[in-house]
């Protein structure tokens, strides 16, 4: 018989010492590559977030400057607006009443869109698959 073929035929596995360490080492090895990978890839995210931060800060800081220079120009459109009226004979009060009412239709229309557009910051459409479905009752069944 041979050495490795048992008494039912089958053949023993033997255990090889070298092939065991080459195994276990390929194991540590592949381990701290992982371990490594990950590091890389938690710090490539940790540095693309603070990228990401200071690009959201510089474009606060941008959005609020032109808000800044758009209500100079809003006012700069309204002042000439006064003094068109004002040349076509409107009384001074008359003019500047004139621009601030149109300045508050205005507002109100942007109140009327900002309050209709904020039903969808609810997530509607998400909650509502959300909800369990209905079971149907014995009377639909039939």
């Amino acid at each position: 018989m041979h050495p490795e073929t048992t008494e039912t035929g089958q053949t023993a596995i033997r255990s090889d010492p070298a092939a065991d360490s080459s195994v276990s080492e390929d194991i540590r090895s592949l381990w701290r590559e992982l371990l490594g990978l990950s590091y890389e890839h938690f710090r490539l995210a940790g540095l693309e977030t603070r990228r990401a931060g200071e690009s959201l800060v510089a474009m606060i800081v941008a959005g609020m400057m032109l808000a800044v220079l758009l209500v100079g120009a809003w006012l700069g459109l309204l002042a000439a607006a006064v003094l068109f009226l004002i040349g076509q004979g409107w009384a001074t009060s008359g003019a500047i009443l004139f621009a601030v009412t149109v300045n508050l239709l205005a507002a109100l229309m942007l109140y009327a869109l900002i309050r209709h557009k904020s039903h969808y910051l609810q997530l509607p459409a998400f909650l509502r698959s959300l909800e369990p479905k209905p079971a149907k009752s014995r009377k639909d069944l039939s």
